[in-house]
């Protein structure tokens, strides 16, 4: 039977359009799934990127142990100098620790290294009017915290007790006890992001674009070319003298009992014998003899019993407050204006001409002495129940990427140098504040790895 041609031809296209058909399906298919693959591969890139950049922050933080474990002087703040803070290399992945510059000399600029966590107010032991004097504060605010720490039930005017909390969605307690940790703030009745946060809303200690633009996207700032940071960047739970030096000798708390039994010479006499063996008897007996009672550290100074030189060997010897350990003092050598204007004797007025005398005279900041080169006789004994010259407790702030600038990591640690072994007493997971060192060192780390910039992938 002989087909017609047109037939023919017309059984041939049909086949050859249905050949096509499941070509391009095939094709199609091999397309997905080598996309798919594709993805899966980077997803998995980046997953490794991560656990890279975990495992750097606990390399650093390993590293920090053991520079904290291993200071000289245990008490101060160590010199960024003398240990690495930023672009550190762990296997593929890289590590920076985000500091903060308490002068801001340029706020756009990130610092490295270290935070003092005596340089800023205790929650705990601040009073009222301390509070009050911090950036942003609002009396309201002030009181709400004094009633959250305390253990009465009584409102402090203007603050808030369980009859406030118990009325919110959902309600809860007022807590009637000590702050565990500064983001607790954010259970304080009254608390909102910018009171909190203010411009820094990465809490990053750098003025980044988004928080000097004005109104054009979130926070919400004045684009003054400052940073103007929020309540939690002036404040700690964790600042704490233990009442022994690096010596394991027990210090002499002032105030103390007055008189010669109980007074000043009879509880330094050993330290005296020590140090000053050819003035220790003359010594006794003028401290013994003191009225009124000495106040502080500084005040003792400010008696003028002890020249400059013998006062520098006594005063590790000496400490603010009883107790195995006394909380809450402010580290003069460290504080930021805005923390030294909360205190007592300092105010808005005088804080500014210590941060000057600080940056002029850097090898003068062993002690509290040199407050008195600034401040009038009665300012310093004020201010000087509340200052010291010591820390034990600093933070770091580690922030990581894996290879090719993937896998971004950022936490935040608390290390306590009390004794001869650096504990961490908390540990806390920023990586949802994004990126915290600025754009510059985005783009060198692009340029270095090659990669596009695109966003850091998690």
């Amino acid at each position: 039977m002989n087909l017609h041609p047109r037939s023919v031809h017309g059984s041939r296209g049909s086949v050859l359009i249905i050949v096509l058909w499941v070509a391009f399906g095939l094709i199609s298919i091999a397309l997905y799934f080598g996309n798919a693959t594709s993805m899966e591969l980077r997803a998995s890139d980046n997953r490794v990127a991560s656990m890279a950049a975990q495992q750097a922050i606990e390399g650093a933080s390993r590293y920090l142990s053991y520079i904290l474990s291993n200071l000289d002087t245990n008490g101060f703040l160590p010199d960024s100098r003398t240990y690495l803070t930023q672009s550190m290399k762990l296997g593929d992945a890289t590590v920076w620790m985000v500091g903060r510059d308490p002068q801001q000399a340029n706020p756009k600029a990130p610092t490295f290294g270290l935070i003092d966590e005596a340089s800023k107010l205790n929650l705990n032991t601040a009073t009222l009017e301390m509070l009050q004097a911090l950036p942003r504060m609002t009396p309201e605010f002030a009181a709400a915290i004094i009633d959250w720490r305390d253990t009465n039930t009584d409102v402090t005017t203007g603050g808030a007790e369980d009859d406030t909390y118990m009325r919110l969605t959902p309600p809860y307690h007022c807590k009637n006890a000590d702050f565990e940790s500064v983001d607790e703030l954010r259970l304080v009745y009254g608390a909102d992001l910018d009171l909190l946060f203010g411009e820094d809303i990465n809490r990053n200690g750098v003025l980044d674009q988004n928080e000097d633009d004005g109104n054009a996207s979130l926070p919400v700032d004045n684009r003054d070319g400052r940073l103007d940071a929020g309540i939690l960047e002036y404040v700690t739970v964790y600042s704490r003298e233990v009442n022994t030096n690096s010596d394991g000798v027990t210090r002499v708390s002032i105030p103390g009992p007055p008189g010669p039994g109980g007074g000043l010479g009879t509880r330094l006499d050993s330290v005296l014998q020590s140090k000053l063996p050819s003035r220790a008897n003359q010594l006794r007996g003028r401290l013994d003899g003191l009225n009124p009672p000495v106040t502080s550290v500084l005040d003792l100074y400010l008696r003028g019993i002890f020249t400059d030189d013998e006062f520098y060997l006594i005063e590790p010897y000496l400490i603010n407050g009883a107790g195995t350990f006394v909380v809450g003092q402010v580290n003069v050598n460290t504080a930021s204006e805005p923390v030294l204007e909360c205190i007592p004797g300092i105010g808005p007025d005088k804080a500014p001409s210590l941060v000057a005398y600080r940056l002029s005279n850097p090898s003068k900041l062993t002690s509290v002495a040199w407050v008195a080169s600034v401040l009038d006789r009665t300012n310093a004994v004020t201010a000087g129940r509340y200052l010291t010259s010591r820390s034990y407790q600093f933070t770091a702030d580690l922030m990581a990427v894996g290879q090719y600038g993937r896998g971004f990591r950022r936490e935040r640690f608390v290390f306590e140098t009390l004794g001869s072994t650096a504990r961490i007493l908390q540990r806390q997971d920023l990586s949802h504040h994004g990126w915290a060192i600025g754009p510059d060192v985005w783009r060198d780390l692009q340029r270095v790895t090659g990669i596009m910039q695109t966003g850091i992938s998690r």
